[in-house]
């Protein structure tokens, strides 16, 4: 793996990447760290591709995010950055490498990384931060909504929370005046505006779905979803949204809000969890779960054999693999760890395994 890209890379390997016109939901892990990085990631590729941004937030001001953006690099950085890594492999790692148990000798050979060099959209360093005149050189559209709500009391429009109506007014006036509206013909070249919304449902956006199973309001964040959709269809944008589905203690809501998006990709992080200091997921630090991947021009969504991928953050590097089992258990290992391993070799057996037969590995 080398300098991951934003979270269309994890998706490729599903359906293709992210149309436009399509609503791409993330949730959040326990603490948004590693949320947050794949959202910079997604409005840094848009910077470097031209695009418009539009970022909104009720958690921190845009422009901070934008000021956070990690710095893109060149080609030639990249395959430095490349010929680096293959070169830091450790001794007591190919050691290890050969220790290979009777019961995995006649196995297909899996890869967790690349044998050559394959470009795909562009690489970024998380040490580094893009810089300013890099950002200005497109349009930027921010929404804060602690600087946006009104000052009268609070009222509802489309039925919804002042919080979500302000939020779709500001995005319906950016796509009609920006030429984003595919029904209105438009004379000047068009661009793609990338609409990024972080943390939505939390109760800094005024809803109570993260506060209780039995929330006052329950219906505005699917109705904003709902008519959000809607605008996407018929405009030219692509929207990224992180959600804290970890404190949305209804189910119901939670299986509402999948229905209304067309991709959903979930973060596990370790952080805090037994995970964390298990020998077994010693070289990753979290999950990702993709639970559902878009249905475009067709009756039914494609299903990827691969179901099991784990990421792991470096100092420059976010890299997403093929989560795989290590070939051999050292004495070191505890009997819960066994015990996790045997019930993820029941579950990998359908992913990992089917992947690795023939199938070509694509560079995310």
């Amino acid at each position: 793996m080398m300098i991951v890209q934003y979270i269309v890379k994890v998706i490729v390997m599903c359906s293709g990447g992210v149309a436009v016109g399509t609503l791409l939901l993330i949730e959040e892990d326990k603490y948004g760290l590693y949320s947050s990085l794949l959202f910079k990631y997604f409005l840094a590729e848009g910077i470097v591709c031209g695009h418009d941004l539009f970022v909104a937030s009720a958690k921190e001001h845009p422009d901070n995010i934008l000021k956070e953006l990690p710095a893109p690099l060149r080609d030639d950085s990249y395959r430095k950055e490349l010929g680096d890594e293959a070169a830091a492999v450790k001794p007591e790692d190919f050691q290890d490498s050969m220790k290979i148990a009777w019961r995995y000798q006649n196995l297909p050979k899996m890869e967790t990384s690349p044998t050559t060099y394959t470009k795909f959209g562009h690489y970024y360093d998380v040490s580094k931060k893009m810089s300013p005149e890099l950002c200005q050189s497109v349009k930027l559209h921010s929404f804060y909504l602690h600087e946006e709500l009104p000052l009268e009391p609070k009222t509802k429009t489309w039925n919804m929370n002042s919080g979500y109506a302000r939020l779709l007014q500001s995005i319906q006036r950016i796509i009609s005046q920006g030429g984003f509206d595919g029904s209105d013909p438009q004379k000047k070249q068009r661009n793609v505006l990338r609409i990024g919304i972080q943390s939505l449902g939390s109760i800094l956006w005024g809803d109570d779905v993260c506060c209780s199973d039995a929330p006052e309001d329950p219906q505005s964040l699917t109705k904003f979803l709902y008519v959000l959709r809607g605008l996407l269809r018929k405009s030219l944008s692509a929207c990224i949204i992180t959600v804290p589905a970890h404190l949305i203690q209804n189910k119901a809501i939670m299986e509402r809000v999948t229905n209304l998006s067309d991709m959903v990709v979930g973060l596990e992080s370790f952080i805090g969890s037994e995970r964390e200091t298990n020998p077994l997921y010693k070289d990753y630090h979290g999950l990702v779960h993709v639970h559902q991947i878009p249905r475009l021009n067709s009756l039914i969504c494609d299903v990827s054999d691969t179901k099991d991928l784990a990421f792991r953050l470096k100092r420059k590097q976010f890299t997403i693999e093929r989560l795989h089992l290590p070939p051999d258990l050292s004495d070191t290992v505890s009997r819960a760890s066994k015990q996790d391993l045997a019930g993820s070799a029941e579950l990998l057996s359908s992913g990992c395994g089917a992947m690795a037969i023939g199938k070509k590995h694509l560079d995310f």
